[in-house]
C-alpha cells in the first residue's frame, strides 16, 4: 500500500508535533500529519480536501482526532480501507447521538483502563452499535496511551504486515 495514504488525526490539545505525531512520522516518514485548529466543523472542514478523492485511506486518531476518523468514516466508507483510533472522544455528541450508518470498514481500537477523559463503556457500547468489523482493546493505560503505541507492532496493527 502508498504510505501516502495513510493519515494520522491528532486530538483537541495536540499537533503534528506530539508524542504519537513523531512516533508516527520515524515509522512512516511519508504519513500525512496535518495541523487542524478550531471547532469540530472547522477541523472537519481542514480535512476534506487533504482526504480529496483517494480511496484507500488508512486513518489513525487519537481521542479528538479519533471523533475525526470516526465520522469520516461513517460518512465515506469507500474511502477507508482501515480505521485506527486510540481512545477515541466518541461520547461527544457529535457522534453519540448522531444517527450514523453501521460501516464495515475493519476498525481497531486502544483504550486505556485508567482513562479519566473519555469513558471506556460508553466508547466501546457506541463503537459497537456503528462499527460491524470492530476489535476493541483495553489496555493497561491512561488517556494519552503513551505506553500503548510504544508496545504496538504499527505495520501488524495498519494492516500493511
Amino acid at each position: 500500500m502508498d504510505k501516502q495514504h495513510i493519515i494520522f488525526l491528532h486530538g483537541l490539545e495536540s499537533s503534528s508535533q506530539g508524542t504519537k505525531a513523531t512516533l508516527l512520522r520515524q515509522i512512516f516518514p511519508e504519513i500525512i500529519i496535518p495541523d487542524f485548529t478550531g471547532s469540530l466543523d472547522e477541523r472537519m472542514t481542514q480535512m476534506r480536501p487533504i482526504m480529496g478523492k483517494e480511496r484507500d485511506w488508512v486513518i489513525i486518531g487519537s481521542s479528538f482526532g479519533g471523533l475525526m476518523g470516526a465520522l469520516f468514516t461513517c460518512q465515506n466508507p469507500l474511502y477507508v480501507r482501515r480505521l485506527v483510533l486510540f481512545a477515541p472522544a466518541l461520547t461527544r455528541p457529535f457522534f453519540s447521538e448522531a444517527k450514523l450508518p453501521v460501516v464495515d470498514v475493519p476498525t481497531v481500537i486502544y483504550h486505556g483502563i485508567h482513562d479519566t477523559v473519555v469513558p471506556l463503556a460508553k466508547t466501546r457500547f457506541l463503537a459497537g452499535r456503528t462499527f460491524r468489523n470492530l476489535t476493541f482493546h483495553e489496555v493497561a493505560d491512561d488517556h494519552q496511551l503513551l505506553q500503548t503505541v510504544q508496545r504496538l507492532n504499527w505495520q501488524e496493527v495498519l494492516g500493511l504486515a
